[in-house]
């Protein structure tokens, strides 16, 4: 094992040194992957980072809808590919992280081979209880079904327009009901009626005797099956092995009997009716009554999908990875990967759609160290002794909120270090004026943060989630009649204050198990004292009762078992609280929300505006201490603007009053580019804000030919929309509004368009140095401070250098790799210039290129690299900064022993009162000095980047002297040497 990829000790997790995320897909294969190893290495990245490469939908640009966890997507390469790569990782002394789906599968398409056995044999499946059915439905119409939610109409007009076909693949014996691309497996149980029709319209010298009774053999056979309703494991196992057998018997004869391949195809033919003669599609629809799954409009699903979902996304099946024959048949593959040292990680992606996170996690580190040969001792009620496997998981938490300490994982994804990192990067002074100037603009569009997701969770629950609710709402009923002393309470009461208390909740959610744990009852009380107060008029006893429910306490003398079934209750809504939250604020309110677009991003809280030193000391101790090796991300797949976009957005925080008269001014240049719409002018004062801060944050710099302004637009003009149809105001996914979506093109059109009369776009061209400039710096601040913070720094693909992208699909790209070696190459080329200064200077006067970001974030990585071993563990040491500009820098230490790395870093640049261009170094820091300890009084400190020394003779340092060349300083020193 080589030295980057030693584990700290017996028992321990290999944990990276910084990574690398790389998102796989047709075009970017594992072969791609391997050819940046050298560059990652060069760069410093310790561990490829990769998204999700199981078997997925064909065409799959993200890989999140698996269909097959025991196979290697092909449209990435092979296993072969997978060895390759990681070979060469290994001869670079790196590693690789794996982007693992433990929550769903991808479904409805046809090549889900357990989702297709379900829809075949119901609840007789071998696969029924790996998927989150409700077979018990209270509707009678899916007692025993799956709803499937995939037509384009109402069942009725798609089956008397011919669309829905039977068909029968003569060399597979198999018959299916097709839709288009779908094809939905016919219970085999059926096949006998089906087969009867056809042989009574077979001529008898066409068979020999053998021949009819092979015939009617095979269709008894069939009509024997074992039910698909009946709940005896051997019957089960029975049917699984029979309709296989049966099937290939029916091809057979069908291949030896061509009169009876004849009269299957008439009979297929008969039943698919004639267009425009309604009564001859009902044999069709009979037949398809009688199958496991109801064929429904996709409208249906928000009211009556009986399978959970990821979101509401339809072809996102949840899967009950409690089940351990469930975590086994999924995590196989992945597991013999991590054994074998192939992979040194797991990301996790939406740990909060399982019923057990704790028990998921706890059984992922001991099915890996057992596959592994680790004796891992595992203690019931007792926490891992150890955490042999690397793992992180996809997480938003509050910043009220601790993830829980039984999870046997090693941090999150990084979306909390985004948002305080960024937070650092903000005038909060500024936020009262800023929001004066977005409500002088948008007018009655505005709207309280807090309102907002309030209400945006609720329009989730009655629309695309309304279907779970009223299923929660029912199962608390049913838990009230369980006791005369609740009985009274009504479906739509219960429905109400539920939806009340699920959109106050002020995480995503709770994770009760056998009880609530401290936190837990926490948040459950803040949930229903917020839907209390907000529901004057509602009976209060309503929410007395769910909260008991919900901490599984019922009035004394309840009936033996009730508080199980109080608990079964809580676990279940804790699976739809985080959808709700999601649906209701990542991707509704902070799409609505656009006083400051930067904090509205994964995890953010637009009413968090901006972040204190304080603040951002605290919380990088405490993770120094709680959760030392989880992820720092500043950008990432799910992101709804990379880092440097959002690092130019913060600089309108630093100059509220201009940005007002700036947005004034473009306003009155562009209304003659708005249309009426249904009586409304198009597009929204809010998207309109938007648009503008959209177009500052993300405008390339410098001059943009024809082609490169033409693929702008057509990114701007997608990005827009997608904003517009997520915010559900004025259109949507599920209602689109084509006249305002046409208008908001038009504009967005208009705005970009290079025309003599444009004043717009050379006004905006003119005013884009400023913000390109403080963005750039602002991005030098941010990679320093990632890249050394407690942590394990992390780059989304292409964001070492300046990256201006917007949300997906939009952050996909292709990264210009070519482009990046060659700062690389020019990056290793420095360390040998005699004067580093002057190529530096340089490189900072035309920082908004972003090759200076890239040579910073190059030398942090140099130094953490060299000081891997110490960083792992090194404490936190927040240090002071005094004198008149002490509000524009953070600096803090990392500490092992006497070694030392100091981090000095300028904030809020536009405000330091420099022009453009003018760099925030030297005598600007007038008296301002880094305040250092007595321990540090000797030490000489060394700039890692333009290698300066400064010696510690008094606890204060000049800010004058450290930042004398770069406005962010990485410095290193032991202080045995002072002694």
């Amino acid at each position: 094992m080589t030295a980057r990829r030693e584990p700290a000790g017996p028992l321990q997790a290999i944990i990276p040194s910084a990574t690398y995320r790389v998102q796989l897909h047709a075009g970017f294969r594992f072969a791609d992957a391997m050819a940046l190893v050298p560059y990652l290495a060069g760069l410093g990245i310790s561990h490829l980072y990769c998204s999700p490469f199981l078997r997925a939908r064909a065409g799959s640009t993200h890989g999140y809808d698996v269909v097959d966890h025991g196979q290697i997507n092909p449209e990435i390469g092979t296993r072969a590919d997978l060895d390759a790569l990681v070979a060469a990782l290994h001869a670079h002394d790196m590693g690789m992280l794996i982007d693992l789906v433990p929550n769903h599968m991808g479904v409805l398409g046809g090549d889900n081979a357990w989702w297709l056995d379900v829809l075949e044999n119901g609840r007789a499946s071998a696969y029924a209880e790996y998927f989150d059915i409700d077979w018990a439905s209270a509707d009678p119409a899916l007692t025993g079904r799956v709803l499937l939610p995939l037509l384009g109409d109402q069942y009725g007009i798609v089956l008397e327009r011919g669309e829905l076909k039977l068909s029968f693949a003569p060399e597979l014996g198999r018959f299916t009901l097709d839709y288009f691309e779908h094809r939905l497996p016919i219970d085999p149980a059926g096949y006998g009626g089906l087969l009867r029709r056809a042989a009574a319209r077979l001529n008898p010298r066409e068979l020999d005797s053998a021949s009819y009774e092979a015939l009617a053999g095979l269709i008894e056979r069939f009509e024997q099956l074992p039910p698909r309703d009946g709940s005896d494991a051997v019957a089960m196992r029975q049917r699984q092995r029979d309709k296989t057998l049966l099937k290939q018997h029916l091809a057979r004869q069908v291949s030896e009997q061509p009169a009876l391949a004849r009269e299957i195809a008439a009979l297929v033919q008969r039943l698919n009716g004639a267009v425009g003669q309604r009564n001859s599609f009902d044999a069709l629809d009979a037949l398809i009554g009688e199958q496991p799954y109801r064929l429904a409009q996709w409208r249906v699903a928000a009211d009556q999908i009986n399978y959970r979902r990821f979101f509401d996304i339809n072809e996102l099946a949840a899967l009950r990875m409690e089940r351990p024959e469930v975590f086994e048949a999924t995590h196989r593959l992945v597991l013999s990967l991590s054994a074998n040292g192939a992979v040194d990680g797991v990301r996790i992606d939406h740990p909060d759609g399982l019923a057990d996170p704790a028990g998921y996690f706890r059984r992922l580190q001991l099915r890996h160290a057992e596959l592994a040969g680790l004796a891992l001792l595992d203690t019931p009620g007792q926490p891992l002794a150890a955490k042999p496997l690397y793992v992180v998981v996809e997480k938003i938490v509050a910043p009220h909120e601790k993830t829980p300490p039984d999870w046997a994982v090693h941090g999150t994804t990084g979306y909390r270090f985004a948002n305080l990192v960024n937070g650092l990067l903000i005038d909060g002074s500024s936020k009262s004026r800023l929001d004066r100037a977005w409500r002088a603009f948008v007018r009655d569009e505005a709207e309280d943060f807090d309102e907002l997701s309030w209400s945006c969770r609720h329009a989730v629950m009655d629309g695309a989630l309304a279907g779970e609710l009223t299923v929660l709402a029912t199962m608390l009923l049913r838990l009230a009649r369980e006791d005369r002393r609740t009985r009274d309470f009504t479906l739509n009461s219960l429905r109400r204050l539920l939806a009340d208390v699920v959109a106050s909740f002020p995480v995503y959610r709770t994770y009760i198990i056998d009880r609530p744990s401290t936190q837990d009852r926490k948040y459950i009380d803040w949930a229903i004292g917020r839907a209390r107060r907000r529901a004057m008029a509602a009976d209060a006893s309503g929410f007395d009762f769910l909260r008991r429910v919900l901490l599984g306490r019922p009035l004394p003398g309840a009936r033996e078992g009730l508080s199980e079934r109080y608990r079964a209750f809580a676990r279940r809504l804790q699976q739809f609280t985080s959808p709700v939250a999601a649906k209701g604020i990542e991707d509704t309110s902070l799409y609505r929300h656009q006083r400051l677009i930067s904090v509205n991003d994964v995890g953010g809280e637009p009413d968090v505006f901006g972040v204190s030193v304080a603040a951002f000391h605290a919380a990088s101790r405490d993770r120094a201490v709680h959760r030392p090796h989880t992820m720092l991300a500043t950008s990432t797949h799910d992101a709804k603007r990379s880092e440097d976009v959002r690092a130019r957005i913060d600089v309108i925080s630093e100059m509220p009053a201009a940005w007002r008269l700036t947005v004034r001014r473009w306003s009155r240049m562009n209304r003659s580019h708005k249309r009426t719409v249904d009586g409304v002018t198009a597009p929204s004062r809010n998207d309109e804000y938007l648009l503008y801060q959209t177009l500052v944050g993300s405008l390339p710099a410098g001059e943009l030919d024809d082609a490169a302004l033409a693929d702008y637009t057509a990114r701007i003009d997608a990005a827009m929309l997608k904003s517009a149809r997520e915010s559900k105001v004025i259109t949507s996914w599920m209602n689109p509004n084509a006249g305002y979506e046409a208008a908001l093109a038009a504009f967005v059109k208009a705005l970009l368009e290079r025309r003599d009369s444009n004043l717009f776009l050379r006004d905006l061209q003119g005013t884009m140095p400023l913000f390109a400039w403080y963005g750039a710096l602002n991005g030098l601040t941010l990679a320093g401070i990632k890249c050394l913070s407690p942590g394990v720094p992390d780059f989304y693909q292409g964001h070492a250098a300046i990256e201006l992208s917007l949300m997906d699909p939009d952050n996909r790209r292709a990264v210009d790799h070519a482009r990046r070696r060659e700062l690389l190459q020019r990056a290793e080329a420095s360390r040998a210039l005699s004067d580093r200064v002057a190529d530096w200077r340089e490189l900072l006067a035309r920082a908004a290129d972003g090759e200076a970001k890239f040579r910073l974030t190059w030398a942090a990585l140099q130094l953490r690299r060299a000081h891997a071993a110490m960083l792992r563990d090194a404490d936190y040491l927040p240090l002071e900064v005094q004198g008149d500009r002490a509000a524009h820098a953070v600096a803090f230490a990392r500490l092992a022993g006497t070694r030392w790395i100091v981090v000095v870093a300028t904030r809020l640049y536009a405000s330091l009162g420099l022009e453009v261009g003018e760099a925030p170094v030297g005598a600007v820091w007038g008296d301002t000095t880094l305040q250092l300890p007595a321990e540090a009084l000797g030490m000489r400190l060394s700039e890692t980047l333009l290698g300066a020394e400064h010696q510690v003779t008094a606890p204060g340092l000049p800010l004058a002297q450290l930042l004398r060349d770069t406005p962010v300083a990485l410095l290193t020193g032991d202080a045995s040497a002072a002694r």
